[in-house]
């Protein structure tokens, strides 16, 4: 495996996969690597924390940070290539220009000009790895449409694959931030996995998963639509922790 860490060292080559991450891997990113070992001759995952993306600061330091474990997993998985590169690397001096993704549903609503961060480093990568296809999680589904849309207004020839979320025995969907939850907490979470799970079927899924929080209060629940698939979302805090969630409704992601 090899670790490129400045934009001149990269090599682009057909046959390729690109799995965009921020660290701190889990199984969830451990799926996404192995789909991406399965249909690509080449696998490349990015190891970038995006500071584009924050909204607050305080969420961009506390963000965990381990690349020896992430490039552990990442060889053990089989990635070719680790592009690691540094924010000046990404955004230069005098960097001025961004992508405006347009609507971003509640969730864009609840973190201004994360999207825009997302929307930029993912088609700086896109420009930079010159993929075939790219893999996102269905956990982050506002991202996925985010993505989905920029990919075809802009003409950019990847294919966007979406991997179901992947979950904790316990029904919780697996996130960076679960490891700043107590058990307490965490025990409360729960109440997320399962409102939106008892809401598939009912004949209003936003009033059903409301209705089940079991006084959790959430930032929103929604629908999404992502094309041939809609999905019911949520996001809700628990103690400082902020954790999102979504379950299909109908469709299937591909």
């Amino acid at each position: 495996m090899k670790v490129v860490r400045t934009i001149a060292e990269l090599e682009t080559a057909p046959g390729t996969g690109l799995v965009p991450t921020m660290g701190a891997l889990h199984d969830g990113h451990v799926a996404l690597l192995r789909a991406a070992r399965q249909e690509n001759r080449t696998v490349v995952m990015s190891l970038f924390v995006n500071p584009a993306q924050f909204d607050e600061p305080t969420d961009l330091e506390a963000y965990p940070r381990d690349e020896v474990r992430d490039l552990e997993i990442a060889e053990s998985e089989g990635v070719d290539v680790v592009f690691a590169p540094t924010a000046d690397e990404l955004y230069p001096p005098g960097f001025a220009s961004w992508i405006d993704p347009g609507e971003t549903g509640a969730e864009g609503a609840a973190r201004p000009g994360h999207f825009r961060g997302v929307a930029t480093v993912c088609l700086k990568l896109f420009n930079l790895v010159r993929p075939e296809r790219a893999y996102f999680g269905q956990k982050d589904a506002q991202q996925v449409a985010v993505i989905r849309r920029l990919v075809r207004d802009l003409n950019v020839p990847v294919k966007i694959r979406v991997v179901p979320t992947v979950r904790d025995a316990d029904g919780l969907a697996l996130s960076s931030r679960n490891g700043r939850l107590s058990a307490e907490e965490r025990e409360c979470a729960l109440g997320l996995p399962r409102a939106l799970s008892s809401a598939v079927g009912a004949p209003d899924p936003i009033a059903a998963a409301r209705g089940s929080l079991n006084g959790l209060v959430p930032e929103y629940v929604e629908l999404l639509d992502l094309g041939d698939v809609k999905v019911l979302a949520a996001a809700i805090r628990v103690g400082s922790t902020r954790l999102i969630d979504n379950v299909l409704l109908e469709g299937e992601l591909a």
